[in-house]
């Protein structure tokens, strides 16, 4: 392949590529006026809320959705549009913690979540983008190649995802980087266009019967007897049920779900336009790609084939995109060496929301419903949940999820900002890099 030069990021224009005009809008309608009273309000106008608010909707509650910026400004329109079926905890923690039957019940949440947005964008036709072309996992070193093919096969019954290892011989067939040693190829997973999604999602809300308030910033709950007001700057609202759904965006709005969510930041670049030819052999099969390293990098061709989308961890903290993009471009050079020339289009940058467990929540508390803490898989985990929440909320059985009921950790002193993740991506940074030092290839 030929050789191209990454340009020098302070000369390219930034922004978010996928909110491109070009591409799709945000949708920003704000409601003419606030109701004093409402069945319902949902504050986060993202995947979870917007889902939320269709059940709502269409089981006859009134339903409001609240957001301070567009419908979707925060993760749900920033995400590399990665669909999958990851439960983060392996089966041998959630057993040692849960028992087998409710470990089996928990990994087969991503499973269901996966299956449930694939049905929804078929039934409905919802315009998405979306490409099931499968996601590779990539092996950053021989021991992950070796622990991920453990893994595989040793999947619980029930809750097994179909897979295929791939040796650092056959690799070239699935992903033209140098820099692996092999990997598996999950079938079961999809890219989507992520703003398209949220446009769609608010669409379904809308016609549902929800009302959307965009640029409408919820500053404060207050729960009373006859039910909870909702302070906005616009007015205030008394709703029977409330549902905060803000994820990496979590806020002192709601002090005991800021203490359980950790605001991860994660930033992409968008390449200028490639040749198709050029990016079929760096990514062959158009599948999404993500490796095994503690610091993940996750990647895919755009859904029109000519660019790539490259995501990571820049730093500790949220960089200014001007800021981020020169350190992703250092990653996507270690990765294609071969794209030392290309130039770059967009950069933005957004928090996803982790947890203590390593598991999304769903429940209640002192009368405020919440789902969140995706850890990086909330494209079919918050979809799939923001629809089992709104359930919940409705008092239909069909709401309930494995994950009910389950502590919602968080430690002491932690309040919502985390001090330790600068001693934690040190160590994960000499943890990868001590990994890579002597690598063969899987066989």
């Amino acid at each position: 392949m030929d050789r191209i030069k990454v340009s020098d990021m302070s000369k390219s224009p930034l922004g978010n590529y996928w909110q491109d005009k070009s591409h799709t809008s945000q949708r920003s309608e704000m409601a003419a006026d606030l109701p004093q009273r409402c069945d319902a309000v949902v504050v986060g106008g993202g995947y979870t809320g917007l889902m939320a608010a269709a059940e709502l909707a269409k089981g006859g509650v009134s339903t409001f959705v609240l957001d301070s910026g567009a419908m979707g400004a925060g993760c749900s329109g920033r995400n590399g549009g990665q669909v999958g079926t990851t439960i983060k905890p392996s089966f041998e923690k959630l057993s040692a913690s849960y028992g087998h039957d409710r470990a089996v019940a928990i990994k087969k949440v991503g499973i269901d979540a996966y299956a449930a947005l694939r049905d929804l964008v078929a039934s409905e036709a919802l315009d998405v983008d979306w490409q099931e072309d499968g996601r590779f996992l990539a092996a950053h070193s021989d021991a992950h190649f070796d622990s991920l093919c453990k893994t595989l096969t040793n999947q619980p019954q029930g809750a097994a995802v179909p897979y295929q290892m791939v040796s650092k011989a056959e690799l070239p067939d699935y992903l033209g980087s140098p820099s692996y040693v092999g990997g598996a190829l999950y079938p079961m997973a999809a890219s989507v266009q992520p703003t398209k999604l949220v446009t769609a999602l608010a669409d379904r809300a809308q016609q549902a019967g929800a009302t959307l308030c965009a640029n409408t910033p919820v500053t404060k709950l207050t729960p009373l007897g006859s039910g909870i007001r909702v302070t906005t700057d616009r007015g205030d609202i008394l709703a029977d049920k409330v549902l905060v759904a803000t994820n990496g965006y979590t806020s002192k709005l709601t002090p005991w779900l800021r203490r359980r969510v950790i605001p991860i930041a994660s930033a992409i670049i968008a390449t200028e336009e490639m040749d198709p030819g050029l990016i079929r052999q760096l990514i062959p099969g158009g599948r999404a790609v993500v490796d095994t390293r503690k610091l993940v990098v996750y990647f895919r061709a755009s859904p029109d084939g000519r660019r790539i989308l490259f995501g990571g961890r820049a730093s500790v903290w949220d960089l200014p995109p001007a800021k981020a993009a020169p350190r992703l471009v250092d990653m996507l050079r270690f990765i294609y060496p071969q794209l030392d020339t290309i130039k770059t289009s967009h950069a933005w940058s957004g928090t996803v929301a982790y947890t203590f467990d390593e598991l999304p929540h769903v429940g209640v508390h002192k009368g405020i419903h919440y789902a969140m803490g995706y850890c990086g898989s909330g494209v079919a985990l918050s979809t799939y949940l923001g629809k089992k929440i709104g359930l919940q909320m409705l008092g239909a059985g069909e709401g309930t999820t494995p994950l009910d009921g389950l502590t919602f950790q968080t430690r002491p002193l932690y309040t919502g900002t985390p001090w330790f993740m600068a001693a934690a991506v040190a160590a994960y940074r000499i943890t990868d890099r001590l990994s890579a030092m002597n690598r063969t290839g899987g066989s």
